[in-house]
């Protein structure tokens, strides 16, 4: 199973500055101490609550998990 790490790193690309898929995904490639392997929900949104990169980052970290469960279905 592919990381969450892995799948938000595909927004990094993304041209709109604005776009918070981008600025959280440009936020934990960033963070050393992110767990990158992990695929738990909880333990990606504690350590988010904990280490908020921006404020609206564990909105938007919900909205990515929801298209990560998603891609992971298919």
């Amino acid at each position: 199973m592919r990381s969450f790490y892995h799948f938000a790193m595909q927004f990094r690309g993304i041209q709109n500055k604005q776009d918070a898929r981008k600025q959280l995904a440009e936020a934990i490639f960033r963070d050393h101490g992110f767990p990158k392997q992990s695929v738990n929900y909880n333990e990606l949104s504690e350590y988010l609550e904990m280490n908020s990169p921006f404020p609206e980052a564990i909105q938007t970290f919900d909205q990515l998990w929801e298209e990560y469960e998603q891609h992971i279905e298919t």
